[in-house]
């Protein structure tokens, strides 16, 4: 199916949890805000109430996002048995060869990325080349600055 949005386990119960949270809890806090905010009067100078309608327009373009994707989803889950190749749900260490500096992330679907955390886009152009190598295995991945060269460390 060309429009599956691949994630983790894991990924796949925060964007439940998000929904959820969502739906119940933030709309919830948005309407009382809103309420209050009514409360005032005179809305064309209520920045109150401006910021609420807007902060609650963004809650519901993120709940229609979550529900379009659970539809799609397409839980990817580990292969214990091939731990030793990298897939999507493996974690992963590295090393820039040119640079002599070593990284550890997660490799996830797009929707889960997340690099300041340590989770890469298995469609990302290390994360691709990544896919199906093995531990000692290099790799070339391009980038704005040049092809940068990586040894693979350890895979789990």
């Amino acid at each position: 199916m060309d429009n599956e949005i691949l994630v983790t386990e894991e990924g796949y119960q925060a964007l439940i949890d998000e929904l959820e949270t969502r739906k119940t809890k933030t709309r919830k806090e948005i309407a009382e805000r809103i309420k209050g905010a009514l409360k005032e009067g005179d809305l064309s100078e209520n920045a109150e109430y401006s910021e609420s309608k807007d902060e609650q327009n963004k809650n519901e373009s993120r709940i229609i996002v979550l529900e379009h994707t659970l539809k799609h989803v397409k839980i990817v889950k580990h292969n214990k048995k091939n731990k030793d190749i990298i897939q999507i749900g493996s974690k992963v260490k590295v090393k820039d060869l040119e640079f002599d500096e070593e990284m550890e992330f997660s490799l996830v679907g797009a929707t889960e990325a997340d690099p300041v955390g340590g989770k890469i886009s298995n469609l990302s152009p290390l994360g691709s080349e990544l896919l199906g190598k093995k531990k000692g295995e290099r790799i070339d991945v391009a980038s704005p600055g040049g092809n940068v060269r990586y040894e693979i460390l350890e895979v789990n």
